[in-house]
């Protein structure tokens, strides 16, 4: 049984390196999370030694409570009386502006503008960052301007058909809702605002591991047909990835986005910059700090190897994606592995800085794949921000596209934003459709780019 602990012995437990707090009456150890938090330290500071239930769910859900990998641990439950749930503001909601009308976000990036200026200044930097100098994260974006358009004429194209299949589920749109972590920093409904969108919209869902809503949560708000995936980290320990793979399947996600990208989680610097600026009652240094900044509670397995496969795949007969492929040579092995799809990304920019970008990786992809005869499908992930990204990417032999960030920039707006965003890169790619005389995605083809200087990198 768990030990009772007085609010007295919990009141003592409010520094930086003797932290607790109280959630759903349990007595919870996040001394070893505070350099880990997101948002920051001094977020978790102002609840030590409280009943910090409210400010905890309105970002996290309670799998961080069962898997805290040793940052977070359940010591014993708080004594009934005086238990009573903080009533204050958390930080969701907490000084934010008044958002500019819904109707007036006009394209992805400005979800991205209003997003920077409302939330705290270290979840901005959290969700926004790129590792080390953030090449990466800025050649993802500018790699689309190096390719260019060679649009046909008198084409009759008064309908046009941008309906497909991704791993044979149907989509209104060759697009799906990428895994991007914390969406309770943008909005209180998290990643449950994401599902009811996507399902509002005829797209599919991709349920991170780090999502801030439970998974179970995030399915029960699944209608009747809708389709997710699940985007899944790689535990040291595997019996917890085991179980997770298990507990999805069970939920019926239809296929699992393996990562594959991160054995270790890069040096974020502009977030570590962020949370040591903005945390100056804190006394945090770089050096150790830094050196173990992660994004969140769950360490990675530098072990796993394609030989592991075998193993994730006897775990379930849902299929097994590997999402961050950087290479025709890895691509060319993930199709011989029996994989029946890849997502070519580099983590947003996050993860190896001086990767290429996700397009360009796309042609050496498809390149490859043809030279072996090999088949498969192929999505990317990574800048895509306008509806002629998404038409370049299908051009170069993408089946589909990843969007992560922008949408979980327009969930500040809640369910209605995601589906405005949703609403707007539709029909940015079905105006491009028909600018280039294309009528179903099949018309889409290689022939109608110039993109020689695609990997010109001066």
């Amino acid at each position: 049984m768990d030990a009772s602990i007085s609010w007295d012995e919990i009141r003592k437990h409010i520094s930086e390196g003797d932290c607790w707090i109280v959630v759903h009456g349990k007595v919870v150890d996040v001394s070893g999370f505070l350099s880990k938090h997101p948002g920051g330290a001094a977020l978790i500071l102002r609840e030590a030694g409280k009943d910090a239930t409210n400010a905890f769910l309105s970002v996290h859900n309670t799998t961080l409570l069962e898997d805290g990998a040793g940052y977070v641990r359940v010591i014993g439950t708080a004594e009934a009386k005086n238990s009573s749930v903080n009533a204050h503001p958390t930080e969701v909601v907490e000084s934010r502006p008044k958002l500019p009308p819904l109707s007036t976000m006009l394209n992805l990036f400005d979800f991205e503008a209003v997003a920077k200026e409302t939330l705290h200044a270290e979840s901005w930097a959290y969700v926004s960052t790129g590792s080390s100098d953030e090449i990466t994260l800025r050649e993802n974006r500018s790699a689309f301007y190096r390719i260019w358009l060679k649009p046909r004429v008198l084409i009759n194209v008064a309908l046009v058909d941008t309906r497909t299949n991704i791993l044979g589920f149907p989509s209104s749109l060759p697009i799906y809702i990428s895994g991007a972590a914390m969406g309770k920093l943008m909005h209180p409904d998290g990643e449950v605002g994401l599902a009811r969108a996507a399902v509002k919209k005829g797209i599919i869902q991709m349920i991170p591991t780090l999502s801030s809503c439970s998974y179970e949560e995030i399915v029960a708000a699944r209608a009747p047909g809708q389709v997710q995936f699940f985007q899944l980290y790689i535990s040291p320990y595997r019996e917890r990835t085991a179980e997770l793979v298990k507990r999805v399947a069970n939920l019926g996600v239809k296929a699992i986005f393996v990562t594959v990208d991160a054995p270790v989680v890069a040096r974020r610097e502009r977030h570590t910059r962020a949370k040591l600026v903005h945390q100056t009652n804190i006394h945090t240094k770089l050096g150790a700090d830094a050196k173990e900044e992660t994004t969140a509670f769950m360490k990675h397995d530098m072990n796993f190897s394609w030989s592991d496969l075998k193993w994730l795949r006897e775990l379930t007969s849902v299929p097994i994606v590997l999402k961050g492929v950087q290479t025709g040579e890895d691509a060319v092995l993930a199709a011989r592995a029996g994989c029946p799809a890849i997502v070519i990304s580099n983590h947003g920019g996050r993860q190896l800085d001086g990767s290429r970008a996700a397009i360009e990786v796309l042609a050496e992809v498809m390149a490859a794949l043809r030279k072996e005869g090999l088949k498969m499908e192929v999505y990317v992930d990574g800048g895509i921000r306008r509806g002629t990204d998404v038409l370049k990417a299908l051009a170069l032999g993408a089946n589909a596209v990843g969007i992560g960030r922008p949408f979980l920039y327009s969930l500040i707006y809640g369910q209605q934003g995601v589906e405005r965003a949703i609403d707007l890169i539709g029909e940015e790619f079905e105006i491009a459709m028909k600018l280039m005389g294309t009528k179903t995605l099949g018309d889409i083809s290689e022939k109608m780019l110039a993109w020689k200087d695609l990997t010109s990198h001066m």
